[in-house]
């Protein structure tokens, strides 16, 4: 089971507020993408997303919609998004599939309480950004082994595991 966040669980939504979610359990990692195909999605400088198992992101009112979208690695994504303001609001990539909500940071009500844990693809990153010190970055992508906790190693291990198993 994941690890509840401590001191509630966060709350997120669309800008027209016909979506509202919430996240269960803390995030296993939070990566700020700075891949020009990120910066191309966002319309910003990077993509701040919040890994967290599938089943611990609730859709409370509304609906969402998952929006097949093309992807650098050309395996492809889906976007949940508001079908109304067209926001999205998490992704779940070919890599960890349906297992895995890659949740869009900004959506949340409180996006200071998930910081990046690394910053990845820094090699196509704008010059302006600033990186902070003591987070780690990395100029592509990098391996789960060298920086994922241990825990969420095991975490995401699970959700795989219980996707298929539920197939």
């Amino acid at each position: 089971m994941a690890e509840r966040i401590e001191q509630g669980a966060l709350e997120g939504g669309c800008t027209c507020g016909h979506v509202r979610y919430r996240v269960s359990a803390r995030p296993m990692f939070v990566h700020c993408c700075h891949c020009r195909w990120c910066q191309r999605e966002t319309g910003s400088a990077f993509a701040l997303n919040a890994l967290v198992e599938s089943d611990q992101v609730v859709v409370l009112h509304g609906t969402a919609e998952a929006v097949d979208t093309p992807s650098a690695s050309g395996k492809g994504q889906k976007i949940v998004r508001c079908p109304k303001c067209r926001v999205a609001l998490w992704s779940h990539y070919a890599g960890a599939g349906a297992a895995v909500s890659f949740v869009r940071v900004g959506t949340l009500d409180e996006p200071d309480r998930v910081p990046p844990d690394i910053h990845i693809f820094t090699e196509s990153k704008q010059p302006w950004v600033l990186l902070p010190e003591g987070v780690p970055s990395v100029p592509e992508y990098y391996s789960l082994k060298e920086y994922w906790p241990p825990e969420s190693i095991e975490r995401l291990q699970a959700a795989k595991k219980n996707l298929w198993e539920r197939l």
